[in-house]
């Protein structure tokens, strides 16, 4: 009897506690956060699905599909390499889709005929379940899908972009080879002909295995950036070559670069068609790295490139002078440069990429970028160019290998800070003493 009192007394005294354990439970999350999604759609090879969608999301924001590497995950990827995309989400309000692989090794499949046809049934078909499933969840902008993975998941990023053309408006590929060069006819999902770069075709030849992917299709590709290191032995650098003849040869492009500059020193950036910062197609190889790609500052390259850096649809293709009203007197902020800035900020630091357009129809032999950075943010380190001072009113002075920026041509340097709270953009752009535009 008394203990059947101890009891009765305990359960009632823990009665509070439980009800305040609901609400705790109950009251929402004071941060957003990566979240397993299940029952998305057809998922034929039981891929998992994750969306993060920050607390700021855009009225209707851009989608991000990002694809893990061999042995990762979707949190591997969020809280790692992949990092600079979910800050830039935070400030822009896109939305990101993160499938994950569940086979052994965590591969996507890239390789089986059902993995290389659009809804053919392999891993590709649950992606895309994934990305309608976003879609009618969010309001995305349907102009603003956009695709990028690293190694794994740079293939599966050709692939994807090639079977769903229509879907995909840009992609960003990390150390990936072209859609099909992995085909394999034996059940395996590694080709070591194509992971050794010994799998060389034609322009015309790769251009046509992306197109059988989509029999029948006649509408325009998504505009592609490719990244590669030339010491990478595990997708070896060759593959790069054979990735810009396939989308240059879609986009019907010729393969003689229509700009080259180099944003780092070891860096040498290539564009086809079109010169922007959203060129056509782009390609970025990087002398001495190996198969290590993405690293520091170079998703800040890729947000941009993706039309991510905004929270509307940006032009197709970038204005390559500033409009002037018809008026006598030019619009405040315009003159004959361009400025685009893309920040990613974390509690007291940031790091910030910027490009400089040459909006003139004459060459710039030497140039200096004048800007003032907001108070309490202090320049620790830069690179493509000399900052002095470290705060205030700074100005960044060309170095050797950059100082040439032809008409309609573009450099990009960039640095890193510290902030006490400001994260924002600098204000007050000029070149060589005449104001900029922004944007």
């Amino acid at each position: 009897m008394v203990r059947r009192y101890l009891r009765l007394v305990l359960s009632m005294a823990m009665l509070p506690l439980i009800a305040a354990s609901v609400l705790l439970l109950a009251r929402p999350a004071a941060a957003a956060a990566l979240t397993r999604v299940t029952g998305f759609g057809n998922n034929p090879t039981n891929l998992n699905m994750y969306v993060y969608v920050p607390n700021n999301v855009a009225p209707k924001p851009a989608l991000l599909l990002l694809v893990h590497y061999c042995s990762g995950s979707a949190g591997g990827i969020f809280n790692g390499n992949g990092h600079d995309y979910v800050t830039a989400a935070d400030r822009y309000g896109y939305v990101i889709v993160l499938p994950e692989a569940t086979r052994s090794g965590s591969c996507f499949d890239v390789s089986t005929p059902q993995a290389l046809k659009r809804d053919g049934g392999g891993d590709s078909t649950g992606i895309m379940s994934m990305v309608a499933w976003a879609r009618s969840h969010y309001n995305v902008d349907p102009a603003r899908i956009v695709v990028s993975g690293f190694s794994s998941g740079a293939m599966m990023t050709n692939v994807l972009a090639a079977e769903y053309p229509d879907v995909f408006s840009a992609a960003s590929a990390f150390s990936g080879v072209p859609a099909g060069c992995f085909a394999t006819t034996d059940g395996s999902l590694w080709n070591s002909t194509c992971s050794g770069g010994r799998l060389i075709k034609t322009a015309d030849q790769w251009a046509s295995q992306a197109r059988a992917m989509y029999p029948g299709y006649s509408g325009s590709y998504p505009r592609m950036q490719l990244w590669h290191g030339t010491t990478d032995t595990t997708l070896s650098y060759p593959n790069f070559g054979e990735e810009i003849k396939q989308w240059t040869a879609l986009h019907g492009l010729s393969q003689t670069p229509a700009f080259t500059d180099h944003p780092q020193s070891s860096w040498t950036r290539t564009r086809y068609g079109t010169t922007s910062t959203r060129a056509t197609v782009e390609g970025i190889s990087i002398a001495g790295v190996g198969h290590a790609l993405p690293m520091s500052g170079q998703l800040a390259y890729a947000i941009s490139f993706l039309g991510l850096d905004s929270t509307s649809t940006p032009p197709s293709s970038p204005p390559t002078s500033p409009s002037t009203p018809p008026s006598s007197s030019p619009p405040a902020g315009s003159g004959a440069c361009r400025v685009a800035a893309t920040i990613s900020a974390w509690n007291t630091g940031l790091t910030e990429s910027i490009t400089i357009t040459n909006t003139s129809a004459t060459a710039v032999n030497g140039w200096s970028l004048g800007f003032t950075l907001p108070a309490g943010q202090t320049i620790t380190s830069g690179w493509n160019a000399t900052y002095t001072p470290s705060s205030g009113a700074v100005t960044a002075a060309n170095v050797s290998y950059n100082a040439a920026l032809p008409a309609g041509g573009s450099v990009s340097i960039g640095f890193q800070a510290t902030h006490t709270g400001n994260s924002g953009p600098p204000s007050g752009f000029t070149l060589n003493g005449a104001a900029c535009g922004v944007g």
